[in-house]
């Protein structure tokens, strides 16, 4: 504790000593930080980020913008009230920019046209995983610091250090940052903080110091090379919070000279709010955009936490009943595809996170079941996708080169559909399944479990997993808890006791070791928390960053590191 003390006060001398030295020579008052020392064996890494000018840069755009992002929250909360006190339920708007016919977003750069596949979930923390990555045949990397990572304080400075190492041609045997896959830069989403940064005496939003320090060590390196800063922005909820990002963009760029526009940032459509605002997204972000992109399970999870309160809102088991087939999701991609199209914009599709099978008798099966569904997504008209494992490329690619060769799908305008406000939020038909509540069950607590040990996302039955199909399993759970729903093929409802059982039950059978039979307790704990809360907790990932177990969890692995 001692040893970590001193550290810190180290740091933040260190810190207030280069805050002084620019208000001397600036005139201009510096805002005071608070930085924790480095995690335990990233003293190098962390020295390298956070010297005195970066630290600088972060903290004056977290000055510039921290009103505003506390505005963005008071407006979310305003709005689920809003919703939830008059039931009132969501419409396109009508402004002036739906009316208005022939604006177009700015032309992206060369190296973005073809957006045909990007890899998802790649953690830049795994270091094995990134370098891997960047020697792909893809068009694009999502550098993921939102969905598929764990923020922990070594995690974030991992991260951030293997992408400036990558920018700087600085990882052995992979190409130069003009040679390998784009870069798409995913910094955290609004509801995550920084815990170990403070500035002005309160934590600092995830999303602007993630974001801060990839400019900041990256941004001449990607402009030189024709390369970006090109960005996922995760969990936007409207075309304020757009806004928001377009002007923290005009701001970064004019504080590092590059020029404005050259930043291009793909929107994440993956919540429905945000479905009924696609025009106005595009518009705000008119010289940055890069687009819109549709994310299955994230999205369905938000009609939950918008709308779950609502009997007529009970989603079915998401296995057997939820697809991109289904009419609201099926309505939604077309929408983004129509919209995007409309206005010159890039319009991608979700992540395939089939793994595939390592037997011969089932790998075929999940490589036609893989480019079976995708190729739905390409037939309605979208741009790109993503795919998790690496051995699904070279089959990708051969869809793509089979059925739509041209390096976009601007032209697919899809001008004789017309998607309504309800067709958004038409639920679709189905029940549930007594396999459905144990999968989601295992999904959930697997996650936190996971989370617990710094691990963003984990294998599970044949699949990726990651905080999305955490957030669409625990939020279907706590639903069908909520509506004590009816099984179709067990008898009985969903209750607390049933859940609770079928917990404890999935942690026994597994053969662990003392600490990880804790571990997979206290997740187990944790999750009956979450979807037993009488109010919906928004996030599962801000409910974990903000527990006190996931606090301890991680002062015990920098412990252990340490010693």
């Amino acid at each position: 504790m001692a040893a970590n003390t001193s550290r810190r006060v180290q740091v933040l001398n260190r810190v207030l000593h280069a805050q002084v030295n620019v208000k001397e020579t600036s005139g201009v008052e510096m805002p005071v930080v608070d930085l924790e020392p480095p995690p335990p064996g990233a003293s190098q890494e962390y020295q390298t980020l956070l010297n005195s000018d970066a630290v600088n840069f972060v903290a004056q755009l977290v000055d510039t913008f921290d009103d505003r992002v506390e505005q963005l929250h008071w407006h979310r909360l305003n709005r689920k009230c809003t919703l939830k006190k008059t039931w009132q339920m969501p419409q396109f708007l009508d402004t002036g920019v739906r009316r208005e016919k022939n604006w177009k977003v700015a032309q992206v750069p060369e190296r973005l046209r073809n957006r045909h596949l990007d890899l998802g979930d790649v953690s830049p923390a795994n270091t094995e995983h990134f370098t891997s990555s960047l020697l792909a045949d893809v068009q694009g990397i999502q550098v993921d610091f939102d969905d598929g990572h764990c923020p922990t304080w070594r995690n974030q400075i991992i991260g951030l250090h293997n992408v400036y190492r990558a920018v700087h041609n600085l990882i052995p045997g992979a190409p130069v940052i003009e040679k390998a896959p784009v870069l798409m830069l995913r910094p955290r989403a609004w509801n995550m903080v920084e815990h170990n940064m403070l500035v002005n005496g309160k934590e600092v939003a995830g999303p602007l110091f993630d974001f801060g320090l990839l400019m900041y060590h990256n941004a001449q390196c990607l402009f030189q090379a024709h390369s970006g800063p090109f960005f996922y922005l995760s969990k936007v909820e409207g075309a304020n919070e757009a806004q928001l990002w377009n002007d923290i963009f005009i701001w970064a760029q004019e504080k590092l000279g590059i020029p404005q526009g050259t930043i291009k940032a793909c929107v994440l459509i993956e919540n429905i709010l945000s479905s009924y605002e696609m025009e106005e997204i595009l518009f705000a972000l008119k010289e940055h955009s890069l687009g819109l992109n549709c994310g299955i399970w994230d999205y369905a999870a938000s009609v939950i936490c918008k709308f779950g309160e609502r009997r007529e809102f009970v989603l079915p088991d998401r296995n057997k009943y939820v697809n991109m087939e289904r009419h609201f999701l099926k309505c939604y991609m077309q929408l983004v595809v129509q919209t995007c199209h409309r206005r010159g914009a890039h319009a991608t599709g979700g992540m395939a996170a089939l793994l595939l099978p390592s037997t011969s008798d089932t790998y075929f099966t999940a490589i036609y079941e893989v480019c079976k569904a995708k190729l739905q997504e390409i037939k309605t008209g979208v741009d790109g996708f993503m795919v998790y494992d690496l051995r699904l490329i070279q089959h990708i690619n051969k869809l793509w080169e089979v059925s739509a060769p041209r390096e976009n799908q601007l032209s697919v305008t899809l001008d004789g559909i017309t998607v309504t406000a309800q067709d958004l939020i038409q639920m679709p038909s189905g029940g549930v399944t007594f396999a459905g509540l144990k999968h989601n069950i295992s999904v959930a607590i697997l996650f936190i479990y996971n989370w617990l040990q710094g691990r963003g996302h984990f294998y599970h039955h044949g699949a990726v997993e990651d905080s999305a199909t955490a957030e669409i399993s625990r939020s279907q759970i706590w639903q069908w808890i909520r509506h004590q729903t009816c099984m179709e093929d067990h008898p009985g409802a969903v209750t607390k006791s049933l859940v609770n059982k079928l917990a404890v039950e999935f942690v026994m059978q597994f053969k662990a070791t003392e600490k990880h039979r804790r571990l997979l307790e206290a997740a187990s704990d944790v999750f009956m928390q979450i979807v037993t809360k009488r109010n919906f907790p928004d996030f599962i990932t801000t409910y974990l960053n903000d527990s006190h177990i996931f606090w301890a969890s991680q002062n015990n692995c920098s412990q252990q590191s340490h010693l």
